[in-house]
């Protein structure tokens, strides 16, 4: 069995938010995305592949298709397969999420 601590793994960039890897198999990636303030995903798609956003810490925007929302820690939202999405870290404060995409995407 693989334990992680998603604590001893969270890590920041100046440059970029971080996608890291906690769990990853051919049906599914389950990563920590960690994002200092100003940092975002661009909005993207990807047909055939949910995506969770579960915020662990801080707060950030999320837009899943026409819609945005701020989440903040504890909160999730889910980007169905084919709907445009993307986060952004508008606080002040860095953030921290947990995303998993299934199935994984090719």
């Amino acid at each position: 069995m693989v334990i992680r601590t998603l604590e001893e793994l969270a890590r920041f960039d100046a440059e970029k938010m971080q996608k890291i890897p906690v769990f990853n198999s051919p049906y599914l990636f389950y990563d920590l995305y960690t994002l200092l303030p100003g940092q975002m995903q661009k909005v993207h798609a990807h047909e055939g592949s949910d995506k969770i956003y579960l915020v662990l810490a801080g707060e950030v925007r999320v837009q899943v298709g026409e819609e945005q929302a701020t989440l903040t820690s504890g909160q999730a939202t889910r980007a169905p397969a084919g709907e445009p999405h993307g986060v952004w870290n508008a606080g002040e404060k860095p953030a921290v999420l947990l995303v998993v995409m299934a199935p994984r995407p090719s």
